[in-house]
C-alpha cells in the first residue's frame, strides 16, 4: 500500500505537489472563513484543483474529474442566478469534457495512457474556432439577457473564453490552458462581485484565483511537453543540409581523392575507380 502511494506521489514533480498543496490550503482556509456551510462549494473547488493538476500532466484522469466539477459548479451557479455559468458548464463544459476524455484516451503519447499526445492547430482550424466563438458570444449575449442573467457582459465573456477553452482542450492544444486562464480572470471578477452581497461566495472567488495559477502552470507544462514530444519523435539524425560545391573544403577533399585514385588506378581498373569515386564523393557530401 505504501509502495503504491510512493509511486503515485513520484508521478508528480515537487513543484506540482507544492502547487496542489498550497491550492488546497487556500481553498480550504477561505471556505472555513467565509462559506462554512456551503460544502458543495468546497467539494467542487477541491475536485477542480485536482483535475487541473492532472490536466497539466496531460493525464485523461483530469478530464474525468472535470466532468464531475462541471456538474457541481453548474449547481452552484444556479443558486446565484448566474445562468450563463450554469448553461456553460452543464450544457457545454461537461459534454465537451466527455468528448475530450475520449479524444485524450484515443491519442496517447507513445502508447502511454497517462499522457496525451499534444496536437498543433492548423491555420484554417484556428480561424474556424475563433469564428465559432464570435457566433457563440453573440447568440449567448441575447439568451443570457433574456434570462435576466446577473452581470451580463462578464457572464457573456465567460461563455466565450469557456468555448475557446473546451474546443482547444478537445483538440489537445497547449493553448487550452491559456484560454482557461482568461476564463478564470473573468470568473474571479464575477464571484468577487457576487461576494459583495454574500460573503460566502468569497471562497468561490478564491477558488478561481487558485485555478488561474494552476492554468498558468498548465500552459507552461504543456508547452514543455509539446517540445519534449516533438524532440522525442524525431530521430537523432545529423542534418547535412545543402552542399556548396565551391566550398574550399569540398574542393580540396575532392581534388585529393582524385589524385589518389589517379596514382593507384590509372589505366588499371576503370570500373573499380568509378565506384570508388562515387563512394568518396558521397562521403565528402555527407561530411562537408
Amino acid at each position: 500500500m505504501i509502495a503504491k502511494i510512493k509511486k503515485a506521489v513520484s508521478y508528480f514533480t515537487a513543484a506540482e505537489i507544492i502547487l496542489w498543496a498550497v491550492s488546497v490550503l487556500l481553498i480550504t482556509s477561505s471556505f472555513f472563513i467565509f462559506a462554512r456551510r456551503e460544502y458543495l462549494t468546497l467539494a467542487a473547488s477541491l475536485v477542480g484543483v485536482t483535475a487541473l493538476i492532472f490536466c497539466a500532466k496531460g493525464n485523461p484522469a483530469g478530464q474525468a474529474l472535470m466532468i464531475l466539477f462541471s456538474a457541481m459548479y453548474g449547481v452552484i451557479s444556479f443558486t446565484f442566478a448566474y445562468y450563463g455559468e450554469m448553461m456553460t458548464y452543464l450544457g457545454m463544459s461537461a459534454p465537451m469534457a466527455v468528448f475530450s476524455l475520449v479524444s485524450w484516451l484515443r491519442n496517447p503519447y507513445e502508447g502511454k495512457r497517462s499522457e496525451v499526445k499534444v496536437s498543433a492547430l492548423g491555420a484554417v482550424e484556428t480561424v474556424c474556432i475563433f469564428v465559432l466563438s464570435a457566433v457563440v458570444t453573440l447568440v449567448f449575449y441575447f439568451i443570457l439577457g433574456a434570462l435576466g442573467t446577473a452581470n451580463l457582459l462578464p457572464s457573456t465573456l465567460s461563455v466565450t473564453t469557456s468555448f475557446l477553452a473546451v474546443c482547444l482542450t478537445f483538440r489537445r492544444s497547449p493553448y487550452y490552458a491559456a484560454a482557461y486562464a482568461a476564463n478564470d480572470v473573468v470568473l474571479v471578477i464575477l464571484w468577487v462581485t457576487a461576494s459583495l452581497s454574500d460573503a460566502s461566495y468569497v471562497s468561490v472567488a478564491v477558488c478561481f484565483a487558485v485555478f488561474l495559477a494552476n492554468d498558468i502552470y498548465g500552459f507552461i507544462s504543456w508547452s514543455r511537453m509539446k517540445k519534449r514530444q516533438e524532440h522525442g519523435a524525431q530521430p537523432s539524425v545529423k542534418k547535412t543540409g545543402s552542399v556548396n560545391f565551391t566550398d574550399p573544403v569540398f574542393f580540396v577533399s575532392f581534388a585529393l581523392s582524385e589524385q589518389i585514385l589517379y596514382v593507384h588506378y590509372n589505366g588499371k581498373d576503370h570500373r573499380l575507380a568509378l565506384r570508388l569515386r562515387i563512394q568518396i564523393l558521397r562521403e565528402i557530401v555527407l561530411h562537408v
